[in-house]
């Protein structure tokens, strides 16, 4: 068997990304916190997700339970995995997986960082810390219901880049999950509104719009200049959306995914 590992801090991605790494490189199944997850569906094993407490969640994760172990093993020798991508927290966490389940010398060593970027990554972090969200890489048709007390929504269809379905992502909140925090809406607004506003070269601020498309945060901004319109447009806009970008990252640490501006017209 040809094993890969993907490893990473938590709350950076993986679990989003797993499904299109795997199919990128060739690689038949996923290990993912307890699950064996083969063509985008679970196929064995219990989630990590839904254990009490952090430690009971690692012991999941790395299958110390030999039940559990024993489970996934007699899966992947069913399905004949000829290739796996194990996905943890560190390589030595990743390792330690592959020796629980005896399935040879892990042989390509991946890092969340080769496969998303910076921002990708922040922004994956601060859903993590305000929202408490966990991604588990298979349809939410097979969250286990009997979890209903739990936080269970809908994720994302997972499509590769010629539109072929790879799987989907279901969010949940674990039950050991209680480092959050809240923003409201409004504190993004108003942070735009003050660096726009404060620009010299704008007038008029015409609509502020805060939002997400596909997971990435979207700034949108109506603005109307004042004259004399004596400089670059292009240039002064340029640089007031860094402004924005520096602003996000200050205070919330991630930047958000586009900063669109639409001069209006000139007073």
């Amino acid at each position: 068997m040809i094993v890969h590992s993907l490893s990473g801090p938590s709350g950076t991605g993986k679990s989003t990304s797993a499904l299109q790494f795997a199919f990128e490189h060739q690689i038949e199944a996923i290990i993912d916190d307890g699950l064996l997850i083969i063509g985008g569906e679970k196929k064995a094993g219990v989630s990590a997700k839904f254990e009490k407490n952090t430690i009971t969640a690692v012991r999941r994760a790395i299958f110390q339970d030999d039940l559990h172990k024993e489970e996934v093993r007699k899966a992947l020798n069913n399905f004949n995995v000829a290739s796996i991508l194990i996905i943890g927290t560190s390589d030595k966490m990743t390792k330690k997986i592959a020796d629980r389940l005896e399935i040879g010398p892990i042989t390509h060593f991946h890092y969340v960082e080769d496969i998303r970027s910076r921002k990708e990554i922040l922004i994956a972090q601060f859903v993590r810390g305000t929202q408490g969200k966990h991604v588990m890489p298979i349809p939410y048709k097979q969250v286990e219901q009997n979890f209903f007390k739990r936080f269970i929504q809908r994720g994302f269809v997972i499509f590769s880049k010629n539109r072929v379905k790879l799987g989907e992502t279901t969010l949940v909140r674990p039950d050991f999950h209680h480092q959050t925090f809240t923003i409201s809406k409004r504190v993004y607004s108003d942070l735009i509104k003050h660096v726009v506003e404060t620009n010299q070269r704008v007038g008029k601020v015409d609509s502020i719009h805060y939002g997400m498309e596909n997971n990435f945060p979207i700034v949108q901004i109506g603005i109307y200049l004042k004259l004399p319109v004596t400089y670059v447009v292009v240039e002064e806009l340029r640089e007031m959306q860094q402004q924005i970008t520096n602003e996000f990252l200050t205070h919330f640490g991630f930047e958000p995914g586009e900063v669109k501006i639409e001069v209006k017209g000139i007073i």
